[in-house]
């Protein structure tokens, strides 16, 4: 080599010796060191307590904290058994790098590789593959983030970064998985065997075998004393502290729950949020599952396998507690099917909002309605219902029809009311899931031929609680972003007036009356509490569910048993099957509490009543009761009855027919079908029209009306012929008076070909 070309090659070797370690300076990106990828999304009660952990981006639990809130116990065992020297080396420790190069010589084999914390943190961050060149490049990165941030800052990234296994990453998240406490409060020996894990995450479970770990942990306690980080009696005691790992099965709470507020979590705020605290109260939550557990257990003889339960915060409308089924785990049973958000029919429990209709319109609860054998119309053709008791009551009030649950007076009530009013309050009531149009479920609407959820039926009754205002269900209190802030989250929708506070209250006065429903529940009923409570039962047919849903003015619970195959329970009823479970948990959610009554809203007044007519009574009358009214709606007519025979049929309905308009169509009914006849011919397939006219204004002549085109008028008694032809059609008839004309409802039918 010539002095020329020697002189070339020495200036080039100390530039590259200088960019070298000038290259050590170069900071490392923070968006390298950046935590959002690695945090999790937390799921807490309302009091912070863990429900559940979701995986992060990285496909871990993590939560990213202070150096300042870890412990400072952990941060000594952490340096005792990682990287002793690490207050004083600058990223790479070559004391501890000769030692590992010896040991690995002498075994033949890889038994050290001398990372620092520096470098983990690097190791952690890049995920260098394990290989010489990438060892090399780990030790550059490793200076060049002592250069980047603070030792304390190397050491939050390590401890919030590192994993500890079962998929936990950073001090705070294995804390809280092992120990079921946040890592501020572990104590000397806690801190030391979880500093044992990030060695071999997979080989040292403490789930699966805790003895490598102990072991270990010993090893760190004994190298803290000698490093004179503890004095020796500080490492006797925590050599013999019994430590309590917290089994892994507890970490998963509330599990239907948890999917329901996951599943209604935008995408958007998914990838945003750390922490959603939602409403849940994890004491109530875990009564609650113990009670459904318990209470099936009673009943696994009368074919009953499954149930739910609900409870809701009235004032806010707040889930405290979901129950989805007896146990998310059993396959067996379909136990991850959701019984509150699942489809089912509601039997009885849909009535009190058609008996909140028949108050809007005219009825009061002293109204008289006839118990009798009945028909009526649906698609299916004529439809007889049964009571559950499959007997006849004959005349009964209002209060009682309800209270008591017969069958054929809240289906005539509808049948006067027509299906469309009540299916288009349950839709503003928040009964999505009815898909289908009002004449496809009928008059049976209100017996329960449509399926809905445990939770809007819940949604529903909770309104009349608040005197008729529904209110969506929130289950979220509070959010917070990967950024530790507050996190804005879309508002449920405000609450709206579905019905007047007068027709809640009666609604209310009713459900909660004990008397009224004795008839059907006898004296010694579950639903009888030693508070005030409103509460309704609901049996679908053939047995397959049965309901039982109530409120104070706190609370209300749902609550659904059966089988989610659909196979019926042997005589289980919603007062058998659901209500005791609905008693114990009413019962729980009100201890302690004063008891307290329905406020009464101002425009409500109390009458004495003949309770066979329910008129005003008359000297005649043997009884009488008081009745709860909305002013101007109390019975000014006394009672004519001579109380010989009970109530002769025709002031049962003339007391009934206060519901109806001075102008009814009797036939057709509304939802009727009709097919044609494919040999008949067309001029003999005729359909007769039918109307009843107040006698008041006897004489006036009657149209007739088929979407919107006239057909023809008839006088008494108002009967007019028309020719079916295929399609949908809206019928109405018109009194033409001097004052004005009279119209009917309409009355919708539908004719196939």
């Amino acid at each position: 080599m010539t002095l020329r070309a020697r002189d070339q090659i020495l200036p080039g070797a100390a530039i590259a010796v200088l960019a070298a370690i000038g290259s050590c300076r170069l900071p490392i990106p923070g968006r390298r060191l950046d935590p959002k990828p690695l945090l999790s999304l937390r799921l807490t009660d309302r009091n912070g307590g863990l429900l559940r952990e979701v995986l992060s981006d990285e496909g871990g639990r993590c939560r990213w904290i202070s150096l300042a809130e870890i412990a400072p116990p952990v941060v000594w065992a952490t340096i005792a058994a990682e990287d002793r020297n690490f207050p004083f080396h600058r990223g790479v420790d070559l004391a501890a790098v000769g030692r590992a190069l010896v040991q690995n010589i002498r075994r033949g084999r890889v038994v050290s590789g001398a990372s620092t914390i520096t470098q983990q943190v690097i190791r952690n961050t890049y995920r260098f593959p394990r290989s010489l060149p990438a060892k090399a490049a780990e030790a550059w990165f490793a200076v060049r983030l002592e250069h980047t941030i603070s030792k304390e800052e190397i050491l939050a990234q390590y401890l919030n970064r590192v994993p500890y296994g079962n998929l936990a990453y950073g001090i705070e998240a294995a804390a809280r998985l092992y120990f079921g406490k946040p890592s501020s409060d572990l104590s000397l020996a806690e801190s030391a065997f979880l500093s044992a894990l990030p060695r071999a995450p997979s080989e040292l479970n403490p789930f699966r075998n805790p003895a490598p770990v102990l072991k270990r942990q010993k090893e760190i306690l004994r190298r803290m004393e000698r490093l004179g980080m503890i004095a020796s009696e500080t490492l006797d005691r925590a050599l013999r502290e019994d430590l309590r790992v917290v089994s892994a099965g507890q970490k998963f709470r509330a599990p239907h729950f948890c999917d329901f507020v996951l599943a209604r979590l935008p995408e958007d705020v998914k990838r945003r949020v750390a922490e959603v605290r939602t409403t849940l109260d994890l004491g109530l939550q875990e009564k609650v599952e113990a009670l459904l557990r318990n209470h099936l257990r009673t009943l696994e003889r009368r074919g009953l396998t499954n149930g739910a339960a609900i409870v809701l915060d009235n004032k806010t409308g707040e889930i405290l507690a979901m129950a989805g089924s007896r146990d998310f785990f059993d396959e067996a049973h379909d136990g991850q099917v959701n019984a509150v958000t699942a489809l089912r029919q509601p039997g009885s429990t849909i009535k009190p909002m058609t008996y909140a209709l028949a108050l809007e319109n005219g009825m009061t609860a002293a109204s008289i309605i006839e118990d009798v054998p009945s028909e009526f119309a649906t698609l299916e053709g004529v439809w007889a219902p049964d009571n559950y008791d499959e007997r006849y009551h004959g005349p009964v009030r209002l209060r009682s029809a309800l209270a008591s649950s017969y069958n054929i007076p809240a289906v005539a009530v509808l049948d006067l009311l027509g299906p469309d009013l009540l299916y288009g309050r349950l839709k503003d009531s928040g009964f999505d899931s009815l898909r289908g149009t009002s004449g496809f479920y009928g008059v049976g609407l209100t017996l329960g031929n449509g399926e809905v959820t445990l939770l809007e039926l819940v949604r529903a009754y909770a309104a009349f609680s608040r005197g008729g205002t529904y209110l969506p269900e929130r289950f979220i209190r509070s959010t917070s972003g990967k950024d530790g802030l507050p996190l804005d989250i879309p508002s449920p929708p405000p609450p709206r007036r579905i019905y007047s506070l007068q027709v809640a209250y009666l609604i209310t006065h009713i459900l909660a009356d004990r008397d009224a429903r004795i008839p059907t529940f006898g004296y010694l009923s579950p639903l009888n509490l030693p508070f005030r409570a409103a509460v309704k039962t609901g049996t679908s047919k053939d047995f397959r569910d049965n309901w039982t849903i109530g409120y104070t003015p706190d609370t209300t619970v749902g609550v659904w048993v059966g089988n989610f195959d659909g196979s019926p329970m042997h005589n289980v009823s919603g007062v058998t099957g659901a209500g005791p479970l609905f008693r114990d948990i009413m019962l729980h959610r009100e201890a302690g509490k004063p008891k307290a009554d329905f406020p009464e809203p101002p425009g409500i007044v109390r009458t004495i009543i003949c309770p066979l007519s329910g008129l005003r009574p008359s000297a005649a009358c043997p009884s009488t009761i008081e009745e709860v009214f909305i002013a101007g709606t109390e019975p000014q007519e006394e009672c004519p009855l001579s109380h010989r025979k009970g109530v002769e049929a025709s002031t049962v309905r003339a007391s009934f027919s206060r519901l109806r308009t001075p102008l009814e169509i009797d036939s057709p009914r509304d939802g009727d079908v009709f097919k044609l006849d494919p040999v008949l011919r067309a001029e003999f397939q005729t359909l007769r029209l039918r109307a009843s006219l107040a006698e008041e204004f006897g004489g006036t002549r009657v149209e007739w009306w088929v979407n919107d085109r006239k057909v023809g008028a008839c006088g008494a008694p108002y009967s007019l012929p028309w020719n079916l032809r295929p399609g949908s059609y809206i019928i109405r008839a018109r009194a033409v008076l001097e004052s004005g004309p009279i119209e009917s409802r309409p009355v919708k039918i539908r004719v196939l070909s």
